[in-house]
């Protein structure tokens, strides 16, 4: 139990430390990642044993907070822990020259820590706890470098795209827990009919932001404005990978239905964010559109029925899509820029990570013996034996033509070109980040039929799939490296340059509306204060004028009363002319003395008000505050 909460604790504290103290940040973020990296590979050890373990923590009313460690579980947490562990180690590297490093380490660590608790959560209300502060971290990571231009819209649209789809999961979830009368994930999963179909399709929604699907998924290229660590994390093992990870876990509840349209959601994605990503001309832009495509895929295997072959693919994509962003990051370095033109020749100066980043694309692709082949050819035997496989598996083998085509292009840019000399600053550190993840790129495959024991879970069988998959792939690699991509998508060329925006996309369709109506209600917001002030100032010059005429009619009635006085003294200085006269001349003159002092209090200027109230108020706190001193 007590390696299950130090899974999460342990970056958390870590990264509350980092940004406290503000020293030797990158100290206190490796030994962050690397005890929660050890404490997951102790709590994968107990599933793999059979030792299930659960937390439970005080909650809400009737529903307490959970931590639990299935298989499933075990392994997805065991995932984030290794590749948050090793791209620490590049960052610290990557990062070395930038006065913010505790910040960005602070936020980085609850980032992977807020990770940690989606996974292993047991219960909803830790999911949109964890859910929340993923959201948050990442954007505060995406516009980490705010100083610099297009960065602040970049983080702003990635948190407008992910929020508007969180309302789908809200509600989801919001279904699931009235309808099962509880918040325990495992007891809402028994759940069917009308409720599972609405909260799967609900829950859908939710995933497809996070995970970038069609037509949420502009947002993803663009969040590349965050430090390459940060886009390493965010694509492989975090941020992206929190929609896929959901729907995982909610497959078993998922009706036909929804299922159905799970796998067209993923599949129609794989295919448009796989043409977007060969038209790119943007490194870190293709690989971000690659990871809307692979996601796209894993959300096929949902659709299809076999959520075990997509948990797979996630595991694989997690080491392969690190390793790739870690070494567009070291070109990004030399070249100073992640556009092709500009790194063309680039892995001629670099060719250990040239090699590294070579492996991965080609495990991407689904060459074997890497990793992507195994998970690849289980997708797309899933996709054949599904229901709905007229729709899934051209989709399938599309999405990996598609891939091997635009990795093959990024080689290729790569390698052709003129080398240029390069800096060799932090590279240790990156270069060791980088080794450990291709070679879980490289062999993580060897490792996925322990795990589909592990899950209890039986694949279909991948004769036909691994087949038509190899073929897929070369085919795609071919075209990408032969072929340049005008001749190759032809007059798709300049949709998929726009994203495949139809009447402006979701730009045009949610976020444009959804910026003039904050700023339509600003508008009205503003004019309402205005029109409070002038209200104000109406009623406040109203008064004034009031105490003008008070004050006027206070003067005249004084001096009547003087007058008053004078024809008294005047009737009287026949019968008293010695001291009874001076007596009412005295008292005369000093009544029109203090009115004329009285006029100059009730002058009707605000601020002269104002300011013996002031002074009257200080007055007797002193008073007040004295008079205990003095007893």
């Amino acid at each position: 139990m007590t390696m299950l909460a130090l899974t999460l604790l342990a970056p958390l504290l870590a990264g509350l430390v980092a940004l406290a103290l503000r020293r030797a940040p990158e100290a206190i973020a490796l030994a962050g990642v690397g005890l929660g990296f050890l404490a997951a590979m102790a709590v994968l050890a107990g599933a793999i044993a059979g030792n299930a373990v659960q937390m439970v923590l005080p909650g809400l009313p009737q529903m307490p907070l959970r931590l639990v460690a299935t298989p499933l579980t075990a392994i997805v947490s065991a995932m984030v822990a290794t590749v948050a562990a090793f791209v620490v180690v590049y960052a610290v590297g990557y990062m070395r020259s930038d006065p913010e490093r505790p910040r960005f380490f602070g936020i980085l660590l609850l980032f992977v820590a807020a990770m940690e608790a989606l996974v292993l959560a047991g219960d909803w209300i830790t999911v949109l706890a964890a859910w929340e502060l993923i959201g948050f971290s990442s954007y505060l990571l995406i516009g980490f470098w705010h100083g610099r231009d297009g960065v602040p819209s970049a983080a702003t649209r990635a948190f407008l795209y992910t929020r508007s789809a969180d309302l789908g999961l809200y509600l989801g979830i919001f279904v699931l827990i009235g309808w099962a009368g509880t918040s325990e994930i495992s007891a809402t999963l028994a759940i069917s009919g009308t409720p599972a179909l609405v909260a799967g399709l609900l829950l859908l929604i939710g995933a497809m932001g996070k995970s970038a699907q069609v037509p949420l998924q502009d947002w993803l290229q663009r969040a590349m404005a965050g430090p390459t660590p940060v886009s390493a994390l965010l694509h492989s093992a975090t941020l992206v990978a929190a929609g896929a990870i959901l729907l995982i876990r909610v497959a078993p509840m998922l009706p036909s239905g929804a299922l159905l349209a799970v796998g067209l959601v993923g599949g129609i994605t794989a295919v448009v964010t796989g043409l977007i990503a060969l038209a790119e001309r943007d490194l870190k832009r293709l690989l971000a559109a690659s990871t809307s495509s692979q996601y796209g895929l894993m959300l096929l295997a949902i659709g299809a029925g076999v959520p075990a072959a997509a948990l797979l693919h996630l595991i694989a994509h997690a080491a392969i899509k690190s390793t790739l962003f870690l070494g567009a990051g070291v070109f990004q370095h030399d070249r100073d820029s992640t556009d092709m033109d500009a790194g063309a020749g680039a892995g001629r100066a670099r060719p250990l990570v040239l090699a590294a980043f070579g492996i991965a694309a080609l495990a991407l692709a689904g060459i074997p013996p890497l990793a992507g082949f195994f998970s690849k050819d289980a997708i797309l035997a899933a996709a054949l034996a599904a229901p709905g496989v007229v729709w899934l598996a051209p989709l399938a083998l599309a999405g990996t033509v598609l891939t091997g085509a635009y990795m093959a292009r990024a080689l290729r840019v790569l390698w052709q070109g003129e080398a240029q000399p390069v800096l060799g600053k932090g590279m240790g550190w990156m270069g060791a980040g980088m080794a450990v993840l291709t070679a879980l790129a490289a062999g993580l495959g060897f490792a996925f039929t322990p795990l589909e024991h592990l899950l209890e879970a039986e694949l279909p069988p991948e004769g036909t799939a691994m087949i038509l998959g190899l073929m897929a792939a070369l085919s795609g690699l071919v075209l990408g490296w032969f072929i340049q991509p005008a001749r190759l998508m032809g007059p798709v060329l300049p949709m998929a340059q726009r994203g495949f925006a139809v009447a402006g996309g979701m730009d045009g369709l949610v976020l444009r509306p959804s910026l003039a109506f904050a700023a339509a209600c600003e508008g009205f917001e503003r004019r309402l204060l205005a029109s409070q002030l002038g209200l104000v100032r109406i009623l406040s010059l109203g008064t004034a004028s009031s105490a003008e005429r008070s004050d006027k009619r206070l003067y005249a009635a004084t001096l009547q009363v003087g007058r008053m006085n004078l024809r008294l003294g005047d009737g009287a200085e026949n019968t008293d002319t010695h001291g009874i006269d001076g007596l009412i001349f005295g008292l005369v003159a000093r009544t029109i003395a203090a009115g004329r002092r009285l006029r100059l209090l009730q002058s009707g200027l605000i601020h002269r008000e104002l300011a013996l109230t002031v002074m009257g108020i200080a007055v007797i706190a002193a008073v007040l505050l004295i008079l205990p001193m003095s007893s």
